[in-house]
């Protein structure tokens, strides 16, 4: 558990650059533990970034990434993941010429999870019936709500205490849209703490407790879901009313 006080994760005035390019400007905000923040914003603001950034993908060029206190800054990814960070990218990333269940072994392919690792296949498995069906099946055959249920549960295979979902509704029919956000609800009342970028943002304020808006690289606004989904800048900007 976090020290009394402490937020899990602290972004503190970070900036971060492709090469010439900033991305992030002094971006900062927090998660506390237990919650599900989502990250709001049109596309280009710095919603990936700011993922890869924790994760450990893009060193900031300025600023701080904390977790339980601690900087991560010197921390490589690997490292990371073992301190529980879980990043779902954009897109899936899966091995598609592998199983479903190679994919998922995969996932607990660290040393704090990989003794758990059957424990743990078999919970992604009940929460995910359908790919217990298909665990023999090519990950590549998949459809693109089976696929990204797979990539939800080779990041459960690490047992993680942060999971981040990068845009995990990219694609996906109407009905599958919910049924991914009911599983990151249903995550959440396991005990997970969750950081979403998601690009129906009705629906990630509706199964947020707090958003956090990025407009060019910088924090524009921050609250309540219920506050930001009441607000009438956000709701003609993204809601469309």
């Amino acid at each position: 558990m976090s020290a009394p006080g402490v937020p899990l994760l602290e972004v503190e005035a970070i900036d971060v650059a492709y090469g010439d390019a900033q991305v992030l400007y002094g971006l900062s905000f927090h998660v506390r533990e237990g919650e599900i923040v989502t990250l709001l914003g049109s596309n280009g603001a710095g919603k990936t970034t700011t993922l890869r950034a924790i994760a450990g993908l893009r060193r900031p060029r300025r600023g701080d990434v904390r977790f339980r206190g601690a900087s991560l800054l010197s921390r490589p990814a690997a490292a990371r993941a073992e301190l529980g960070i879980a990043l779902v990218p954009e897109g899936r990333e899966l091995w598609p010429q592998l199983s479903v269940r190679e994919n998922l072994e995969l996932g607990a392919y660290g040393r704090r999870c990989r003794r758990a690792a059957d424990r743990n296949l078999a919970r992604a498995f009940e929460l995910f019936p359908h790919l217990a069906e298909r665990r023999a099946q090519l990950a590549g055959s998949l459809s693109g709500g089976e696929q990204q249920m797979c990539a939800i549960a080779r990041a459960l295979m690490s047992e993680p205490t942060l999971l981040m979902l990068d845009e995990p509704s990219l694609g996906l029919a109407p009905v599958l849209v919910s049924q991914v956000m009911d599983v990151v609800a249903a995550l959440h009342r396991g005990g997970v703490t969750v950081l979403l970028v998601e690009q129906n943002v009705r629906k990630a304020l509706s199964v947020a407790d707090r958003g956090v808006v990025i407009e060019s690289g910088r924090v524009r606004l921050e609250g309540a879901s219920r506050e930001l989904a009441a607000n009438p800048e956000i709701r003609a900007a993204y809601l469309g009313l």
